[in-house]
């Protein structure tokens, strides 16, 4: 029987929440192809609670938890207009959609997407773009498979290993997109 996804934002009470969920996530997605000082550092000054606040402080961010039951499983982190990573016009942007590994495959990245859709559409914003690692087959297939092109890249430190993120954005229609729940 598949259990159910809730989607809910965060709020900066849940900010050891977040840590946890943010902290786990990365380090399950990386650390197998990263050094351990690379990791350590940048799981340090990304996700302190300091950083953490002043990210869901900010106003052109909004970050959401999926949950199954009471347990957190995987977030969402969109950034508009100043707080986006790359300053684009008419635009959201997904910073990170993160699962718990014991989670991929059950829908739970889609929900998220589709989370970050829904806003776009209310926001009637013109696309939605991302930076995935270039080496993040996984991520890849993901977002091609829902429609993203690539269309430049930018450099992505983590720890003194300069990495390359590929620049993807997806065209909004103008209609919402049917949900693929």
């Amino acid at each position: 029987m598949e259990q159910q996804i809730t989607i809910e934002r965060v709020n900066v009470a849940e900010v050891k929440k977040l840590q946890e969920i943010g902290r786990s996530t990365f380090f399950e997605a990386f650390a197998e192809v990263n050094t351990e000082q690379n990791m350590s550092n940048y799981l340090e000054n990304h996700f302190s609670e300091e950083q953490l606040e002043n990210e869901l402080n900010n106003r052109d961010s909004q970050f959401y938890f999926a949950r199954v039951k009471e347990k957190v499983i995987a977030y969402l982190k969109i950034n508009l207009g100043e707080a986006q990573n790359e300053k684009i016009d008419d635009a959201l942007e997904i910073e990170r959609i993160y699962v718990l590994k014991a989670f991929h495959g059950k829908g739970v990245a889609q929900a998220l997407y589709q989370k970050a859709i829904d806003i776009a559409h209310q926001m009637q914003l013109g696309k939605v773009w991302l930076g995935v690692w270039e080496e993040n087959y996984r991520a890849l297939r993901f977002y091609e498979k829902n429609g993203f092109t690539a269309f430049g890249k930018h450099a992505f430190w983590l720890g003194d290993d300069e990495q390359t993120d590929l620049l993807m954005k997806k065209e909004l229609a103008s209609t919402n997109e049917l949900k693929t729940h």
